[in-house]
Protein backbone atom coordinates (compact mmCIF):
# COMPACT_ATOMS: atom_id res chain seq x y z
CA UNK A 1 0.00 0.00 0.00
CA UNK A 2 0.96 3.45 -0.44
CA UNK A 3 2.32 5.06 2.50
CA UNK A 4 -0.72 7.53 4.01
CA UNK A 5 0.08 9.66 6.30
CA UNK A 6 -2.74 10.92 7.88
CA UNK A 7 -1.61 13.13 10.67
CA UNK A 8 1.39 14.19 11.81
CA UNK A 9 1.82 16.11 15.16
CA UNK A 10 4.81 18.23 15.97
CA UNK A 11 5.23 17.81 19.73
CA UNK A 12 7.06 21.25 20.23
CA UNK A 13 7.06 23.20 23.78
CA UNK A 14 4.29 25.33 22.22
CA UNK A 15 1.87 22.47 22.01
CA UNK A 16 2.16 22.23 26.11
CA UNK A 17 -1.44 23.14 26.23
CA UNK A 18 -2.43 19.55 24.39
CA UNK A 19 -0.87 17.98 26.44
CA UNK A 20 -1.72 19.61 29.42
CA UNK A 21 -4.68 17.30 29.56
CA UNK A 22 -7.05 17.85 32.90
CA UNK A 23 -4.68 19.85 35.31
CA UNK A 24 -4.65 22.94 32.78
CA UNK A 25 -8.41 22.01 31.44
CA UNK A 26 -10.06 25.49 30.75
CA UNK A 27 -13.70 25.92 33.03
CA UNK A 28 -16.28 24.17 30.41
CA UNK A 29 -19.83 24.97 30.99
CA UNK A 30 -21.65 27.41 33.52
CA UNK A 31 -19.81 25.54 36.16
CA UNK A 32 -16.38 25.24 35.64
CA UNK A 33 -14.13 22.18 34.83
CA UNK A 34 -14.39 18.76 35.85
CA UNK A 35 -11.52 17.47 37.23
CA UNK A 36 -9.91 20.34 38.65
CA UNK A 37 -6.86 19.42 40.82
CA UNK A 38 -5.98 21.68 43.74
CA UNK A 39 -2.52 23.28 44.78
CA UNK A 40 -2.43 20.05 47.08
CA UNK A 41 -2.95 17.59 44.23
CA UNK A 42 -6.64 17.31 45.65
CA UNK A 43 -9.38 16.78 42.81
CA UNK A 44 -13.00 17.72 42.65
CA UNK A 45 -14.82 16.26 40.37
CA UNK A 46 -18.40 17.81 38.64
CA UNK A 47 -21.01 16.14 36.95
CA UNK A 48 -24.12 17.75 35.89
CA UNK A 49 -26.99 15.02 35.71
CA UNK A 50 -30.30 16.90 37.49
CA UNK A 51 -32.30 13.48 36.89
CA UNK A 52 -30.03 10.58 38.14
CA UNK A 53 -30.70 8.53 41.15
CA UNK A 54 -26.88 7.69 41.98
CA UNK A 55 -23.33 8.38 40.67
CA UNK A 56 -20.08 7.28 42.17
CA UNK A 57 -16.76 7.79 40.28
CA UNK A 58 -14.30 5.47 39.07
CA UNK A 59 -10.82 6.66 39.18
CA UNK A 60 -7.35 4.82 39.25
CA UNK A 61 -5.99 6.56 42.18
CA UNK A 62 -8.62 4.90 44.11
CA UNK A 63 -9.32 1.89 45.64
CA UNK A 64 -13.43 1.66 45.08
CA UNK A 65 -15.43 3.74 43.59
CA UNK A 66 -16.53 7.18 45.45
CA UNK A 67 -19.80 8.16 45.91
CA UNK A 68 -20.84 11.44 44.56
CA UNK A 69 -23.41 14.29 46.76
CA UNK A 70 -25.75 15.93 44.60
CA UNK A 71 -26.51 19.89 44.95
CA UNK A 72 -29.70 21.87 44.23
CA UNK A 73 -28.92 22.49 40.31
CA UNK A 74 -28.57 19.01 39.86
CA UNK A 75 -24.46 18.77 39.68
CA UNK A 76 -23.05 15.89 41.31
CA UNK A 77 -19.68 16.79 42.92
CA UNK A 78 -16.93 14.80 45.09
CA UNK A 79 -13.34 15.74 46.34
CA UNK A 80 -10.47 13.12 46.45
CA UNK A 81 -7.04 13.00 47.40
CA UNK A 82 -4.09 14.02 47.80
CA UNK A 83 -3.27 12.33 44.78
CA UNK A 84 -0.05 10.94 43.56
CA UNK A 85 1.38 12.78 40.61
CA UNK A 86 0.35 10.27 37.50
CA UNK A 87 -2.10 10.05 34.62
CA UNK A 88 -5.25 7.61 36.27
CA UNK A 89 -8.72 6.93 34.08
CA UNK A 90 -11.67 7.50 35.50
CA UNK A 91 -15.18 7.29 34.63
CA UNK A 92 -18.94 8.18 36.14
CA UNK A 93 -20.88 5.49 37.14
CA UNK A 94 -24.46 6.99 36.46
CA UNK A 95 -27.36 5.13 37.93
CA UNK A 96 -25.20 1.82 37.45
CA UNK A 97 -23.69 2.82 33.16
CA UNK A 98 -20.05 3.76 33.06
CA UNK A 99 -19.63 7.15 31.35
CA UNK A 100 -16.92 9.44 30.30
CA UNK A 101 -16.31 13.17 31.89
CA UNK A 102 -18.27 15.43 29.29
CA UNK A 103 -16.51 18.71 30.93
CA UNK A 104 -12.72 16.57 29.78
CA UNK A 105 -11.92 16.72 26.16
CA UNK A 106 -9.44 13.96 26.71
CA UNK A 107 -9.78 10.26 26.72
CA UNK A 108 -8.88 7.19 27.16
CA UNK A 109 -8.43 5.35 23.83
CA UNK A 110 -10.14 1.87 24.20
CA UNK A 111 -12.49 -0.89 23.12
CA UNK A 112 -14.57 -1.74 25.93
CA UNK A 113 -14.26 0.80 28.92
CA UNK A 114 -15.18 4.31 28.81
CA UNK A 115 -12.46 6.63 30.20
CA UNK A 116 -11.56 10.12 30.55
CA UNK A 117 -7.89 11.00 31.74
CA UNK A 118 -6.69 12.90 34.91
CA UNK A 119 -3.44 14.86 35.28
CA UNK A 120 -2.09 15.58 38.18
CA UNK A 121 1.42 16.97 37.84
CA UNK A 122 4.32 17.05 40.17
CA UNK A 123 5.70 19.39 42.18
CA UNK A 124 9.31 18.05 39.86
CA UNK A 125 9.02 17.04 36.46
CA UNK A 126 8.19 13.36 35.87
CA UNK A 127 9.68 11.56 32.86
CA UNK A 128 6.28 11.49 30.84
CA UNK A 129 5.78 14.81 31.42
CA UNK A 130 6.31 17.29 28.09
CA UNK A 131 9.59 19.50 28.71
CA UNK A 132 11.59 21.71 26.77
CA UNK A 133 13.29 19.58 25.09
CA UNK A 134 13.53 18.85 21.44
CA UNK A 135 10.43 16.49 20.43
CA UNK A 136 9.65 14.06 18.15
CA UNK A 137 7.15 13.34 15.53
CA UNK A 138 4.35 11.14 15.85
CA UNK A 139 2.25 9.99 12.67
CA UNK A 140 -0.67 8.21 12.10
CA UNK A 141 -0.23 5.42 8.99
CA UNK A 142 -1.99 2.68 7.18
CA UNK A 143 -0.70 -0.18 5.83
CA UNK A 144 -1.95 -3.27 3.61
CA UNK A 145 -2.77 -5.95 6.44
CA UNK A 146 -4.06 -9.57 7.23
CA UNK A 147 -7.02 -10.98 4.92
CA UNK A 148 -7.22 -7.51 3.13
CA UNK A 149 -7.81 -5.22 5.57
CA UNK A 150 -6.38 -1.60 6.31
CA UNK A 151 -4.10 -1.81 9.46
CA UNK A 152 -3.67 1.39 11.13
CA UNK A 153 -0.15 2.02 13.02
CA UNK A 154 1.02 5.10 14.64
CA UNK A 155 4.72 5.81 14.44
CA UNK A 156 7.11 8.15 16.68
CA UNK A 157 10.14 9.38 14.95
CA UNK A 158 12.99 11.05 17.42
CA UNK A 159 13.44 14.99 17.17
CA UNK A 160 16.38 14.41 15.15
CA UNK A 161 14.86 12.22 12.41
CA UNK A 162 14.40 14.95 9.58
CA UNK A 163 17.72 16.85 10.35
CA UNK A 164 19.68 13.74 9.35
CA UNK A 165 17.98 12.32 6.37
CA UNK A 166 20.89 9.88 5.74
CA UNK A 167 20.50 8.30 9.20
CA UNK A 168 19.15 5.17 9.69
CA UNK A 169 17.82 3.85 13.43
CA UNK A 170 16.85 1.04 15.05
CA UNK A 171 13.43 0.07 15.68
CA UNK A 172 10.75 -0.70 18.87
CA UNK A 173 7.35 -2.43 18.04
CA UNK A 174 5.36 -1.64 20.74
CA UNK A 175 2.25 -3.27 21.83
CA UNK A 176 -1.13 -2.48 24.11
CA UNK A 177 -2.69 -4.26 26.20
CA UNK A 178 -6.47 -5.81 25.52
CA UNK A 179 -8.60 -3.74 24.92
CA UNK A 180 -6.22 -1.29 23.94
CA UNK A 181 -5.78 0.84 20.43
CA UNK A 182 -3.11 1.91 18.91
CA UNK A 183 -3.56 5.30 20.34
CA UNK A 184 -3.15 4.12 23.92
CA UNK A 185 0.81 4.18 24.20
CA UNK A 186 0.74 7.47 22.94
CA UNK A 187 -2.36 9.13 24.76
CA UNK A 188 -1.69 7.38 27.73
CA UNK A 189 1.54 5.86 27.85
CA UNK A 190 3.17 9.28 26.89
CA UNK A 191 5.41 6.98 24.62
CA UNK A 192 6.63 9.90 22.56
CA UNK A 193 7.24 12.00 25.56
CA UNK A 194 9.31 9.76 27.76
CA UNK A 195 11.64 9.13 24.66
CA UNK A 196 11.84 12.63 23.97
CA UNK A 197 13.05 13.04 27.86
CA UNK A 198 15.35 10.04 27.75
CA UNK A 199 16.92 10.85 24.55
CA UNK A 200 17.48 14.64 25.73
CA UNK A 201 19.13 13.48 29.02
CA UNK A 202 21.57 10.90 26.85
CA UNK A 203 19.61 7.65 28.64
CA UNK A 204 18.46 6.18 25.49
CA UNK A 205 19.79 5.74 21.77
CA UNK A 206 17.27 7.94 19.63
CA UNK A 207 15.10 5.02 18.11
CA UNK A 208 12.12 4.98 15.88
CA UNK A 209 9.06 3.50 17.75
CA UNK A 210 6.06 1.76 15.95
CA UNK A 211 2.34 1.25 18.17
CA UNK A 212 0.33 -1.11 16.39
CA UNK A 213 -3.47 -2.42 16.83
CA UNK A 214 -3.20 -5.66 18.63
CA UNK A 215 -6.74 -6.78 17.90
CA UNK A 216 -6.55 -8.32 14.38
CA UNK A 217 -9.44 -10.15 14.24
CA UNK A 218 -11.83 -7.36 15.64
CA UNK A 219 -10.09 -5.35 12.71
CA UNK A 220 -10.83 -8.20 9.99
CA UNK A 221 -14.79 -8.63 11.30
CA UNK A 222 -15.17 -4.65 11.49
CA UNK A 223 -14.01 -4.19 7.83
CA UNK A 224 -16.27 -7.20 6.85
CA UNK A 225 -19.43 -6.04 7.79
CA UNK A 226 -19.17 -9.12 10.63
CA UNK A 227 -19.36 -8.95 14.79
CA UNK A 228 -16.47 -8.43 16.04
CA UNK A 229 -15.29 -11.57 17.96
CA UNK A 230 -15.49 -11.94 22.37
CA UNK A 231 -12.65 -11.34 23.90
CA UNK A 232 -10.74 -15.33 24.54
CA UNK A 233 -12.26 -17.03 27.64
CA UNK A 234 -8.64 -17.34 29.02
CA UNK A 235 -5.00 -15.78 27.94
CA UNK A 236 -3.38 -19.29 28.10
CA UNK A 237 -6.13 -20.74 25.64
CA UNK A 238 -5.90 -22.00 22.08
CA UNK A 239 -8.28 -19.15 20.71
CA UNK A 240 -5.87 -16.73 22.85
CA UNK A 241 -2.73 -18.13 21.50
CA UNK A 242 -4.15 -18.52 17.83
CA UNK A 243 -5.37 -14.58 18.24
CA UNK A 244 -1.38 -14.15 19.04
CA UNK A 245 -0.09 -15.60 15.91
CA UNK A 246 -2.49 -14.24 13.91
CA UNK A 247 -1.21 -10.49 15.28
CA UNK A 248 2.52 -12.30 14.94
CA UNK A 249 2.25 -13.75 11.21
CA UNK A 250 0.59 -9.59 10.32
CA UNK A 251 3.53 -7.72 12.16
CA UNK A 252 5.61 -9.88 11.02
CA UNK A 253 4.64 -10.37 7.19
CA UNK A 254 2.86 -6.73 6.84
CA UNK A 255 3.60 -4.18 9.26
CA UNK A 256 7.55 -4.92 9.64
CA UNK A 257 8.34 -4.52 5.36
CA UNK A 258 6.12 -1.43 5.47
CA UNK A 259 8.05 0.23 7.94
CA UNK A 260 11.22 -0.88 6.61
CA UNK A 261 9.95 0.19 3.20
CA UNK A 262 8.75 3.82 4.30
CA UNK A 263 11.35 4.58 7.30
CA UNK A 264 14.99 4.38 7.67
CA UNK A 265 15.41 1.83 9.99
CA UNK A 266 18.36 -0.59 10.43
CA UNK A 267 17.11 -3.87 9.73
CA UNK A 268 18.23 -6.54 11.30
CA UNK A 269 17.47 -8.53 14.96
CA UNK A 270 19.98 -6.34 16.84
CA UNK A 271 17.99 -3.04 15.70
CA UNK A 272 15.17 -4.89 16.34
CA UNK A 273 12.54 -4.83 20.02
CA UNK A 274 9.60 -5.80 20.84
CA UNK A 275 7.15 -5.06 23.75
CA UNK A 276 3.92 -4.99 25.02
CA UNK A 277 1.34 -4.48 28.48
CA UNK A 278 -0.69 -7.52 29.13
CA UNK A 279 -2.48 -9.17 26.03
CA UNK A 280 0.60 -7.24 24.24
CA UNK A 281 3.06 -8.74 26.65
CA UNK A 282 1.93 -11.96 25.57
CA UNK A 283 2.14 -11.04 22.17
CA UNK A 284 5.44 -9.86 23.09
CA UNK A 285 6.84 -13.42 24.30
CA UNK A 286 5.06 -15.17 21.52
CA UNK A 287 6.13 -13.16 18.69
CA UNK A 288 9.92 -12.86 19.92
CA UNK A 289 10.18 -16.31 21.26
CA UNK A 290 9.27 -17.42 17.76
CA UNK A 291 11.17 -14.83 15.91
CA UNK A 292 15.00 -14.64 17.81
CA UNK A 293 16.06 -14.36 14.25
CA UNK A 294 14.05 -10.89 14.00
CA UNK A 295 14.29 -9.78 17.70
CA UNK A 296 17.45 -9.42 20.04
CA UNK A 297 14.71 -7.05 23.02
CA UNK A 298 12.06 -7.79 24.25
CA UNK A 299 10.43 -6.27 26.85
CA UNK A 300 7.00 -8.27 28.78
CA UNK A 301 5.00 -5.87 30.86
CA UNK A 302 2.43 -7.33 33.28
CA UNK A 303 2.49 -10.75 31.16
CA UNK A 304 3.67 -14.11 31.21
CA UNK A 305 3.74 -17.34 29.16
CA UNK A 306 2.71 -20.85 31.21
CA UNK A 307 5.34 -23.36 31.46
CA UNK A 308 3.17 -25.67 29.48
CA UNK A 309 3.03 -23.58 26.27
CA UNK A 310 6.91 -22.76 26.78
CA UNK A 311 7.81 -26.58 26.58
CA UNK A 312 5.26 -27.10 23.71
CA UNK A 313 5.88 -24.32 21.30
CA UNK A 314 9.14 -22.63 22.15
CA UNK A 315 11.32 -25.58 23.08
CA UNK A 316 14.18 -24.53 21.04
CA UNK A 317 14.28 -20.92 23.72
CA UNK A 318 14.21 -23.41 27.02
CA UNK A 319 16.05 -26.63 25.70
CA UNK A 320 19.29 -24.64 24.54
CA UNK A 321 19.56 -21.97 26.92
CA UNK A 322 22.95 -21.00 25.77
CA UNK A 323 21.60 -20.03 22.11
CA UNK A 324 18.60 -18.29 23.39
CA UNK A 325 21.22 -16.20 25.83
CA UNK A 326 23.23 -15.69 22.75
CA UNK A 327 20.58 -14.30 20.49
CA UNK A 328 18.65 -11.92 22.92
CA UNK A 329 20.30 -9.21 23.88
CA UNK A 330 17.64 -8.38 26.80
CA UNK A 331 14.79 -10.31 28.25
CA UNK A 332 12.54 -7.43 30.08
CA UNK A 333 10.12 -8.76 32.36
CA UNK A 334 8.05 -6.44 34.56
CA UNK A 335 5.17 -6.51 36.76
CA UNK A 336 3.49 -4.94 40.37
CA UNK A 337 2.83 -6.53 43.09
CA UNK A 338 -0.75 -5.84 43.29
CA UNK A 339 -1.18 -7.27 39.65
CA UNK A 340 -4.10 -9.69 39.19
CA UNK A 341 -1.00 -11.35 37.04
CA UNK A 342 1.46 -10.81 39.15
CA UNK A 343 1.28 -15.23 40.84
CA UNK A 344 1.75 -16.00 37.01
CA UNK A 345 4.22 -13.58 35.79
CA UNK A 346 6.57 -14.16 38.91
CA UNK A 347 6.38 -17.75 38.52
CA UNK A 348 7.74 -17.49 34.32
CA UNK A 349 10.40 -15.14 35.82
CA UNK A 350 11.32 -18.56 38.44
CA UNK A 351 10.43 -20.64 35.30
CA UNK A 352 13.14 -18.35 33.44
CA UNK A 353 15.49 -19.03 36.69
CA UNK A 354 15.77 -22.55 36.00
CA UNK A 355 16.36 -22.68 32.55
CA UNK A 356 19.73 -20.43 33.20
CA UNK A 357 17.70 -18.25 30.43
CA UNK A 358 19.40 -14.50 31.23
CA UNK A 359 16.41 -11.76 31.71
CA UNK A 360 16.17 -9.18 33.91
CA UNK A 361 13.18 -7.93 36.02
CA UNK A 362 11.32 -5.13 38.22
CA UNK A 363 8.75 -6.10 40.57
CA UNK A 364 6.90 -2.54 40.87
CA UNK A 365 4.75 -1.52 42.94
CA UNK A 366 0.73 -0.87 42.43
CA UNK A 367 -1.23 -2.95 40.05
CA UNK A 368 -2.33 -3.51 36.46
CA UNK A 369 -2.33 -0.23 35.20
CA UNK A 370 -0.69 2.52 32.88
CA UNK A 371 0.89 4.18 35.75
CA UNK A 372 3.16 1.28 35.81
CA UNK A 373 3.45 0.57 32.55
CA UNK A 374 4.78 4.12 31.77
CA UNK A 375 7.66 3.34 34.73
CA UNK A 376 8.67 -0.08 32.46
CA UNK A 377 8.96 1.73 29.58
CA UNK A 378 11.12 4.54 30.85
CA UNK A 379 13.08 1.50 32.74
CA UNK A 380 13.90 -0.56 29.38
CA UNK A 381 14.36 1.81 26.84
CA UNK A 382 17.32 3.59 28.21
CA UNK A 383 18.68 -0.62 27.78
CA UNK A 384 18.24 -1.29 24.05
CA UNK A 385 20.40 -0.98 21.31
CA UNK A 386 23.62 -0.71 23.27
Amino acid sequence: MKKIKIIQLFLTVTACCFFSLSYAQPPRGMYGGSPKVNPDKTVVFRLRAPNAQDVKLSVQSEKAPVQMVRDERGIWSVTVGPVKPDIYPYNFIVDGVQVMDPGNMHYFPNERFKGSLLDVRGDSSQIHSMRDVPHGTVSYELYSSAEGTTGTVLVYTPPEYDKNPKQKYPVFYLIGGTTDTEETWFKVGRANLILDNLIAEGKAKPMIIVMPYGNIEARIAEQKGGLKPADPAGRESAEAIARSKTFERDLVDNLIPYIEKNYRVVANSENRAIGGFSRGGGQTLRTGFGNMDKFAWICCYSAYLSNTELERDFKVVVENPELTNQKLKLLWVSVGNEDFLYKQTTGFIDYLKTKNINHKTLISTGGHTWMNTKLYLASTAPLLFK
